[in-house]
């Protein structure tokens, strides 16, 4: 068997030395061939999300805490090179838990055959993966749009949040998206068809969002927190619904999230519901399968910032972290 290389996680930030690439280490390790059941996956594609963030915390929260010593977790798509499972055939692709490393070793409960038909398979990480069946039940199970409602989106070019706009729009909403740059607000309104985007870094962010949204916020999808969301929730509608589905740019490094006025909430008599994918195992086929139409149909769209090579990951991820990826970040492992 080859001999594997991956990151793993070596330190846990603290409040004197906040979260930085240093946190990791690149290892080598002998891989053993499968045991009976087993299967080795060697992965191309490592995908790079916030909630990875929370989890280098020794803290409580609704994942355990990576643990020291392992190799960093994550989602991967790759080609089965060895298998002792009868479920996996040399040479399948495959989704899978594999970590930020270059080959995993499966013993299938989280591993799932994909189909290249629909999508190149790194899409099974982004559109067809964990963000759009987040984006999918963010939209459809808690805002429930309907057709005319205003519909804001923050990180709105995001792997979630340009899935989360597109599906409001298919189902008949006004969408408006939160970014940061014009360039990225550009690809919102031209590519993505959102009718509107506004830029969370000028000056006028306020004026600008209250102008975009004359008619008030139907429907709330929050990843970012901080200055987008209070602004957002400021221009509640009543009865809205709002999805807090994130929170990039609070918190992590301790620093307090603070909520906007909550009068809001009672006076709108707004519904707000926080939520995580992993909680909700039912949605996923039925997502999955509605995504999966609107992919082979062209309805939907994306964008990809792939990092090149395995020790590019870390910097990568951090980058992320504050907004230097446009669409979903990904690492390219083969």
């Amino acid at each position: 068997m080859p001999r594997n290389q991956g990151y793993i996680l070596a330190t846990r930030p603290t409040r004197e030395q906040p979260a930085g690439p240093h946190n990791f280490r690149l290892v080598e390790s002998d891989l053993a061939a499968p045991a009976e059941g087993e299967v080795i996956v060697r992965n191309h594609y490592l995908s790079l999300d916030p909630y990875m963030r929370g989890r280098m915390n020794d803290a409580p929260s609704y994942a355990s805490p990576q643990p020291l010593g392992e190799a960093m977790t994550g989602r991967t798509v790759g080609e089965v090179v060895a298998t002792r499972n009868a479920r996996f055939g040399l040479g399948d692709i495959v989704a899978c838990t594999g970590g930020w490393q270059l080959f995993c070793k499966s013993d299938g409960r989280d591993t799932r055959k994909i189909n290249l038909k629909i999508a190149p398979m790194q899409a099974y990480l982004g559109v067809l993966g964990m963000p759009g069946v987040t984006a999918w039940h963010g939209v459809h199970e808690i805002i429930a749009p309907k057709a005319g409602e205003t519909f804001v989106v923050s990180a709105a070019t995001g792997a979630v949040g340009a899935i989360a706009g597109q599906l409001a729009k298919i189902a008949g909403a006004r969408v408006v998206g939160v970014a940061g740059g014009p360039e990225k607000c550009a690809f919102a309104r031209g590519e993505l068809g959102f009718d509107a985007c506004v830029d969370h870094r000028s000056a006028s962010f306020g004026e600008d969002l209250r102008d975009a949204c004359p008619k008030g916020v139907d429907g709330l999808f929050e990843n970012v927190g901080a200055e987008p969301f209070a602004q957002s929730m400021r221009r509640l509608s009543p009865f809205a619904r709002v999805a807090l589905c994130g929170l990039v740019a609070s918190g992590y490094d301790g620093t307090p999230t603070s909520l906007p006025d909550m009068r809001v909430v009672l006076e709108k008599r707004a519904k707000i519901q926080g939520f995580i994918i992993s909680d909700h195992m039912e949605s996923w086929p039925k997502a999955q399968a509605e995504l999966g139409e609107h992919v082979k149909s062209g309805r939907l769209k994306w964008r990809e910032t792939i990092a090149d090579g395995l020790e590019a990951a870390p910097a990568a991820f951090f980058s992320m972290l504050k907004g230097g990826n446009f669409g979903k970040q990904l690492v390219k492992l083969v």
